[in-house]
């Protein structure tokens, strides 16, 4: 499965990468490797490989001097920023435990946090000073620490943790799931390939999704590290936005809400919005609709997509084909093991995790004795070993004749309608009986000029067909065509919490 992916390089650029266990070796891989590159900006100031990597150790002599415990918890709370990315990467070469904190995070949610996951030190953005007065479990320095001096990097295992992540998916409370080095490095190893070239010419990315989520840190920022692209910073994601004309970015790693927003403005101002040499965005941590690969292939854009999650330092499959499989998250990167148990999907390998903080009743619920992850979602392989996601087990709806429904499966034919921007399936009650319902978001730029009343006359005519492919028992009896957005997570995805 692996020469999938090695295909997609040239010989050339394959023996350039390698899989680097442990964080700390990787930030002197990159140094060496990529010195004089540009490596960080912020439009204001630009930093190479190499001053990134000068600053890294100067902020590592910064936490040495603090003298935390061995491989202590140290928190981030920050934008996307070059002080964030330095500070995450100082944090984990330095042998500690990074936890980059939410920056839409409340007083009091951040001052639980940090009980929480029994952070020793706290690194808070200016702005954030003022909240962050009333942590009063740990010491608090800002963010733009760092010492005169430079200190080495630690000599870590690759099983030893070096970050935690939030997770909580569509439903439930969040979770601290706990990532060793091996499963960052893997994960942002995966995240190089793609056809095309990837080192040379060197690539422009923008950090767009927070740090705090596994999607930007891994494909956003380590992929980009590990190819030696240049990162512009997105401290303000709309006013960074408005900035891609200037920044002219290669490659884009967005959620599909993200892609949605970039083809609502490409029909606003043309193609040129993107600055005209944007070639591949790599899209996930949410299903991307078919109709968004074949938007953005019309701006000359390929669009790429794969299925990965925060457990498994969020790489698990691509698919470079998405054109010809749309509704396929791909195949299954290197490094990893999947299999169907039951219709779960499950994996192990280099990217998994140690288990989530101080939860051992969810971490033996999800990972087995050997290593494996039992992911919760439903899946297949075709003959050819792409893989497709029909569902989400505790999204099952069960009604009352004892028929599980995936809803899913019942908004999969509405996502292949460009008129349909979202779509939520629940079970519902209409007359005392249990039924299927469905809430749909339209797409509005596709019904210039027509009333509310003519955008629920299209839905009500499009479920009513999409009824006729369906089984009875799975058949939709209600229909809300919604004025507003869904309540979404923190990903963009519609939360199923409605």
């Amino acid at each position: 499965m692996g020469n999938y992916f090695h295909d997609m390089l040239s010989e050339a650029e394959l023996k350039q990468l390698e899989y680097i266990p442990t964080i700390p070796q990787f930030v002197q891989w990159i140094e060496a490797k990529y010195s004089d590159r540009p490596a960080i900006s912020n439009m204001e100031v630009t930093y190479t490989y190499s001053q990134m990597c000068e600053r890294i150790a100067r902020r590592r002599k910064f936490l040495y001097d603090l003298n935390l415990s061995k491989g202590a918890k140290v928190a981030i709370f920050e934008r996307n920023s070059i002080d964030a990315v330095e500070m995450f990467l100082a944090v984990m070469s330095a042998g500690y435990v990074a936890i980059n904190l939410p920056s839409a995070l409340q007083q009091p949610q951040l001052v639980g946090s940090c009980m929480k996951f029994d952070v020793e030190a706290l690194f808070v953005r200016d702005e954030f000073a003022p909240m962050a007065q009333a942590v009063t479990s740990c010491k608090v320095y800002p963010s733009n620490s760092m010492a005169a001096e430079t200190a080495p990097v630690t000599e870590v295992k690759p099983e030893d943790p070096c970050s935690i992540f939030f997770t909580g998916g569509t439903t439930g409370a969040p979770k601290g799931v706990v990532l060793p080095h091996r499963a960052l490095t893997r994960g942002g190893l995966n995240g190089c390939f793609q056809p095309g070239g990837v080192i040379e010419p060197q690539h422009r990315y923008i950090l767009l999704l927070p740090l705090s989520h596994v999607f930007g840190a891994v494909r956003g920022m380590m992929s980009v590290l590990y190819t030696g692209g240049l990162n512009f910073m997105a401290e303000d994601m709309k006013a960074t936005i408005g900035k891609i004309p200037q920044i002219r970015p290669t490659c884009l790693v967005l959620v599909p809400g993200l892609c949605e927003i970039l083809a609502g403005l490409v029909k606003m101002y043309g193609v040129q919005f993107l600055g005209g040499q944007l070639k591949t965005v790599i899209s996930g941590a949410a299903n991307v609709p078919p109709r968004l690969i074949k938007a953005f292939g019309e701006f000359g854009i390929s669009l790429f997509a794969g299925y990965g999650m925060t457990e498994g330092a969020n790489l698990t499959s691509g698919n470079a084909d998405i054109v010809n499989r749309p509704t396929s998250v791909g195949k299954i990167y290197p490094g990893q093991e999947v299999k169907i148990v039951d219709g779960e999907i499950w994996f192990r390998g280099d990217n998994v995790f140690l288990g989530y903080y101080k939860d051992p009743e969810n971490t033996k619920a999800t990972l087995t004795e050997d290593g494996w992850v039992k992911t919760g979602d439903l899946g297949r392989f075709d003959e050819e070993g792409f893989l497709y996601i029909v569902g989400r087990i505790k999204n099952l709806i069960i009604l009352s004749n004892g028929e599980n429904i995936s809803p899913e499966s019942i908004e999969a034919p509405f996502y292949k309608d460009a008129h349909v921007r979202d779509c939520l399936a629940k079970e519902d009650n209409v007359n005392g009986q249990s039924v299927i319902s469905i809430e749909i978001l339209p797409n509005m730029p596709y019904f210039p000029g027509k009333s509310f009343e003519e955008v629920e006359a299209y839905m009500k005519d499009l479920v009513a067909k999409v009824n006729e492919t369906l089984p009875s028992m799975a058949r939709i009896a209600k229909v809300v065509v919604r004025k507003e957005d869904f309540k979404r997570t923190g990903s963009l995805k519609v939360s199923r919490n409605q």
